[in-house]
Order: C-alpha cells, then structure tokens, then sequence
C-alpha cells in the first residue's frame, strides 16, 4: 500500500448524523469523494429528502433515513437497518447538534438538559449502537464534533459548552475503553464556520461596516476569517482513514488558530 492509499475511505460504510447540510454536509461530501458510502439521517423526511437531492446534485448516492438521534430505541433500529441495507458502519461521525444562546440565569432547566440531550447524550447513544459491530468487524473510526466550546466558555452557551467539554471527554473515554479493538475514537473541535445559521453574524451592516461580532472573529483569528465548511474536509477524511490508525483520544481543533491566540494588543 503506498503512502496516499492510507487516505482512501474505499470500500467504507460512514454515518455523518445530522448531515442534510452544512458541516456534516461538508464531512460527509469529502468522505464520498475519498470513496465512502454515505448514511446520513435528519429528524423528518422532508430534511432527509432534501438532503438526498444535494447529494445527488453533487453525483453522490448517499443513504438517509429518519430517526432521532437521543431516542435509544430508534437509534438502534436505524444501526440495524443500515447493516441490513448498506452494510456495517465503519465510520461514525457525531455532528448532530443544536445550540442555544440564553444567558444561564435565564435558561430553564429543561432548556439546558435539551442541549445536553442532543450535543452529548445522543454520542453516546450512537457510538454505543454501533461499537459492537465494529469490534467484530475488527476496526472503527468515531469521530464527534467538540467544537472549541470543549476548550472555553462564552456569555450564553453554558449548555452547549457543558455539552461539549463532556462529549470531548466521552472521546478520550472511548478510545480508552476500545483502543485495544482497533476502534479509534477522535474529535474535530471547528472553530467559527461560515454556514447558513452564522450568515447573519456576517451580514454587513447599513453603514457598509461588518457586523460588530464578525469584527470580534475576525479580530480573534490569525488567519483572519471565517472557517469554511470544505476546511474541515481534510482533517475529517485523515481522522475517518487508516493514516490516522494510531490516532486515538485526540481533539484536532479546526479554528484558524483563535485557541492559539490571545489576540492583539489594544
């Protein structure tokens, strides 16, 4: 095998959860390119079906189904028939998510265990559907989405950071547990992505200006933009390929360097 042959995802099963669009989109897109057969799901169909069309735009023909991804029940259903009707998943990718910004003294108790349920409960869920096929099969790749919230807190998200500095823990756990399978288990920690949901955080202003938090991005960030979802292409292909087969454990952080930085001098 030569060197670049490593990177080949030929032959692979992947679950993106969550990927219709966006960044799993994106994860998922990279992973067809590298030769995977995609599985995605969404919580309706018309998300599903819609996801479906994108990916046949682009010449892929990916598998999507409907299931929740915090029910157990449902979750262990969709691994089932996808053994069934694909084949036994060999790369999983935890991107499902939600965030909700609400200041914690305002946030419900309820709200907070919503987020928890979604950004660390449904990995969980996932991962342990799909670990025991993986064993027999002999080797696996989970990889969950972090974000840089795993490292640092920020007014408003004091759930989704408790969520995901747990799910980067829940990553280094199982590749504690499952490393001995030849199950590696990593993390991409995105830093702030250009999508759909933080486009209005990048609208220019009346006056022609930036909006003031694409400024504070911009300003945090030594590359000095916004993250596209293609940037996170590459590490997501060498996490999910056996190049990065002693590989386990570890949170690769996809930020343009903003975690590096302590930023500029007033």
């Amino acid at each position: 095998m030569s060197y670049m042959d490593k990177f080949s995802l030929e032959g692979k099963v992947a679950l993106v959860t969550g990927a219709s669009y966006g960044i799993g989109f994106a994860i998922a897109t990279a992973f067809a390119k590298a030769g995977a057969t995609i599985v995605f799901n969404d919580l309706r169909q018309d998300l599903v079906d819609k996801g479906l069309a994108a990916y046949k735009e682009l010449g892929i023909d990916a598998h999507g189904y409907v299931c929740n991804v915090t029910d157990e029940t449902a979750v262990n259903e969709l691994v089932a028939k996808v053994e069934k009707e694909v084949g036994v998943i060999d790369i999983l990718v935890n991107n499902a998510g939600i965030i909700k910004r609400i200041p914690m003294c305002d946030m419900t108790a309820d709200e907070f265990r919503q987020v928890i349920d979604v950004d660390l409960n449904a990995p969980f869920i996932v991962a342990k559907a799909v670990i025991p096929s993986m064993i027999k099969k002999g080797h696996g790749k989970i990889i969950n989405i972090c974000s840089m919230m795993s490292e640092l807190g920020r007014e408003t998200v004091s759930a989704y950071a408790a969520a995901k500095g747990g799910l980067k823990m829940l990553t280094k756990n199982i590749a504690s547990e499952y490393g001995e399978y030849n199950i590696q288990c990593n993390g991409i920690g995105p830093g702030y992505i250009a999508t759909p949901q933080t486009a209005p955080l990048r609208e220019k202003q009346a006056d022609g200006s930036r909006h003031p938090f694409d400024q504070f991005i911009i300003a945090k960030t030594p590359a000095a933009r916004w993250g596209n979802p293609e940037d996170l292409a590459g590490p997501a292909v060498f996490l999910a390929s056996e190049a990065s087969d002693f590989v386990n454990g570890h949170i690769l952080y996809v930020d343009g360097g903003i975690l590096a930085y302590i930023g500029k001098q007033p």
